[in-house]
């Protein structure tokens, strides 16, 4: 139903939570290269548990190599917290692609430009910089799913 983007991850724990979450969410998972871990290492699969291989994976050599690839217009979300326009005021779209930075430097700011029209945050107060990034997709992405929730009930 939707895209979630990981741009350059660097916690194999966190980015195996999410393909576990994708896959119960019947969700696509795309990775952007450089990867701070092996993709196969024993602690995604562990935090993924026995659903890595129900996963659909895809994996990128770079921003460049996933645009190239892919037409993300009016049909992607970027998560940041450069912006102050909550995650729950977009209107999701099934196909959509969400994007999120890697853990410890977010999406390029390059890229947040671009599209700036469609980037989202989590509320937050200010006593935190940011959340866990497996815990951020979880929140967005079953936003998306609310919104479109009828699509959703079909693919149950």
């Amino acid at each position: 139903m939707f895209n979630l983007v990981l741009v350059n991850p660097q916690i194999p724990n966190n980015t195996g939570a999410i393909g576990r979450l994708c896959v119960n969410a019947g969700a696509a998972l795309h990775i952007i290269k450089p990867i701070a871990f092996d993709i196969d290492e024993k602690a995604v699969r562990r935090a993924g548990l026995d659903y890595w291989h129900k996963l659909d994976l895809h994996v990128w050599e770079s921003l460049d190599d996933f645009f190239a690839n892919n037409t993300i217009k009016d049909n992607a979300y970027f998560a940041t917290t450069k912006t102050d326009k909550p995650y729950f005021d977009a209107q999701f779209k099934e196909g959509d692609y969400i994007f999120f930075g890697s853990e410890t430097a977010g999406i390029p700011q390059d890229i947040l430009n671009r599209y700036k029209e469609q980037n989202i945050t989590i509320p937050m107060t200010k006593e935190g910089r940011s959340l866990n990034l497996a815990i951020s997709t979880g929140i967005v992405l079953y936003e998306a799913i609310k919104q479109n929730y009828a699509a959703f009930k079909e693919k149950l």
